[in-house]
């Protein structure tokens, strides 16, 4: 006997609401960012455009259920990964070079558009699905059976992580994010977990080893392009490196501290950033609208994670669960990283602020995150006399 769940809409309108003053926030600050007098296009046309494919992505997402986005799951990765099979080898005129790297897709009339942005949904649903397959075919959990589920999982992420690592530093990094936070959610004994995390912590400290003292190495084994390294740099030391890699940082914090905590006001900009209006939006917030306007930005972000986190706490669906999980960890990392960088906490990758800053790709690749999240709400049904949901 069941009825369907009188607790509330279909709609999560907390998530809904968040979302608008998100794009109002993006609008306002995109506009402002294009009156910098370098830009001849209009950014703010082409985000509402893509906010609105965007909102089609979400509407999309919520018509599958559970079973049918498990189904698609290994189907969307495996999309995923001929599209940066193929982005390695299209010709230019289909996938140009752009600030040295090779990461989009031109597509005549609507710009281009970046398939790791994609891959990074693609992949949560993989894992969500390989998490919940595991855990039902092994109701009695053993330290053997969790180990395998790591080295899975890893086998899972590490394919489209070496496709685009070579290319995109920032978003391999997100990937890795979306693994670790996924692994947190699986119950994985902390008999693994601990040695897991201390070897990543390993790794990464000898990462940083060879890019300040041998950065040739990484250059040769793993192809890290060399101005990647310089990011590095500048963040240890932005004012020895302020006319190249330093450059975009010194501005920021300038902009950012300048600001204060009231702000100059709407439209008051004195501080240059160039192409502030992607990965610097945070800046010219913190510079317009001080202390109090970019708390207000962070205060959005956290009510969006706790609608998220409030939902992947309120299913029963492990699948479901999962997938919680891995959008949050997606977004999550993105806005720590973002304002970290802008702030010069964190090095300078060209992660973008999630709904926020301009472009299509990230901005629909969120909304699809989003969207699979909105799906849970949508298709919630409450079972009388039982536990399941």
């Amino acid at each position: 006997m069941s009825s369907q769940n009188n607790n509330g809409s279909k709609v999560d309108y907390g998530i809904v609401l968040t979302l608008l003053l998100l794009c109002v926030v993006s609008l306002v600050s995109i506009y402002s960012a294009q009156q910098s007098g370098q830009y001849h296009e209009n950014f703010v046309i082409k985000q509402i455009f893509w906010y609105i494919v965007g909102a089609g992505l979400i509407v999309l997402a919520v018509q599958f259920d559970s079973d049918q986005l498990k189904r698609l799951s290994w189907y969307a990765y495996g999309f995923g990964i001929a599209l940066l099979c193929f982005l390695i080898i299209a010709p230019s005129s289909i996938a140009p070079t752009i600030n040295g790297a090779k990461n989009w897709f031109k597509i005549p009339f609507l710009g281009t558009i970046q398939p790791s942005e994609f891959m990074k949904v693609f992949l949560i649903l993989v894992l969500a699905r390989l998490i919940s397959d595991h855990h039902q075919k092994n109701g009695y959990r053993t330290v053997q059976s969790d180990l395998w589920l790591i080295v899975k999982l890893g086998i899972a992420t590490f394919v489209p992580l070496m496709l685009i690592i070579k290319q995109d530093l920032g978003t391999s990094l997100v990937f890795m994010a979306i693994l670790i936070g996924m692994i947190f959610t699986a119950g994985i004994t902390w008999k693994l977990l601990l040695p897991f995390f201390a070897g990543f912590a390993g790794i990464v400290a000898i990462i940083f080893y060879f890019v300040l003292w041998k950065p040739k190495v990484l250059e040769t084994y793993l192809g890290i392009k060399t101005y990647q390294f310089g990011r590095i740099y500048s963040w240890l030391d932005p004012y020895n490196y302020s006319s190249t890699e330093g450059y975009h940082l010194i501005r920021s914090l300038l902009a950012i501290g300048s600001g204060q905590t009231f702000g100059k006001g709407y439209g008051s900009r004195e501080v240059y950033l160039p192409e502030s209006q992607t990965d610097f939006i945070f800046s010219v917030i913190g510079e317009q609208f001080g202390f109090i306007g970019a708390s207000i930005v962070v205060s959005l972000f956290f009510m969006l994670i706790y609608h998220m986190t409030k939902t992947g706490l309120e299913t029963k669906n492990d699948f479901y669960t999962y997938i919680c999980a891995g959008v949050i960890s997606m977004i999550t990392f993105h806005v720590f990283q973002n304002i970290g960088m802008t702030v010069g906490v964190l090095p300078i990758t060209g992660i973008p602020l999630p709904f926020i800053s301009y472009g299509g790709s990230s901005l629909m690749g969120n909304m699809l995150g989003v969207g699979l999240i909105m799906s849970i709400r949508y298709h919630y049904k409450k079972y009388m006399f039982s536990n399941e949901k």
